[in-house]
């Protein structure tokens, strides 16, 4: 009987490690999904277009302010310093951008928030793809029409760096206007899609 007591407790431990390791593995060392390509529970439209999720990207359609330049889907959640991954398609005559702690939800801009940009064909390439708008160049003139895209995303303070597809485009740039505020991914001329976005905390 002792035997079995004891096999019992051993795989009561195990099971107990196996469930551990599977949950700390399952949080990825912090990281959030803010979208997987299944639903959009952790985001909020602007009211502007519909959004809607095809083959695992999410898009905006049926757009009903003629007026509006774009719209935007705003994340429910604010966030302070945090590193982002962003996985994004564009056409070549995209204009889009990741807008980070926005200041007023209700009116995302580069004058309420910071825009990682994202448009190639900027007339001023110097804040196009790869800069942010309003204080910081691009340190690399890159392209990102036509292809799947990887953003990281790093805010830490009054510090940013961008990254994209493995080339850094900014790297600790200082701006200390906006210390907080939520998401925003933005959806404006040509084609727009977002695939996986993640954010952990700092």
């Amino acid at each position: 009987m002792a035997r079995w007591a004891t096999l019992a407790v051993a795989l009561l431990f195990s099971a107990i490690a196996t469930v551990h390791t599977t949950i700390t593995a399952s949080g990825q060392d912090g990281w959030i999904t803010l979208f997987d390509g299944k639903n959009l529970d952790q985001w909020q439209g602007d009211g502007t277009a519909t959004f809607k999720i095809e083959d695992g990207s999410v898009i905006a359609t049926d757009k009903k302010d003629p007026k509006a330049v774009a719209a935007y889907l705003v994340s429910k959640q604010s966030f302070k310093d945090f590193e982002i991954r962003a996985e994004f398609w564009v056409s070549e005559e995209a204009n889009s951008g990741i807008f980070v702690r926005n200041t007023d939800p209700k009116n995302i801009s580069s004058k309420t928030g910071y825009e990682v940009n994202i448009f190639d064909q900027r007339p001023d390439p110097s804040m196009g793809t790869g800069g942010i708008v309003p204080f910081a160049k691009t340190l690399v003139p890159i392209k990102a029409g036509g292809k799947w895209n990887t953003y990281e995303i790093v805010a830490k303070g009054p510090k940013f760096t961008v990254t994209l597809n493995g080339v850094k485009t900014v790297d600790g740039a200082e701006n200390a206007d906006h210390k907080e505020g939520p998401i925003a991914l933005q959806f404006g001329v040509g084609t727009v899609k977002f695939r996986k976005v993640q954010i952990r905390p700092l």
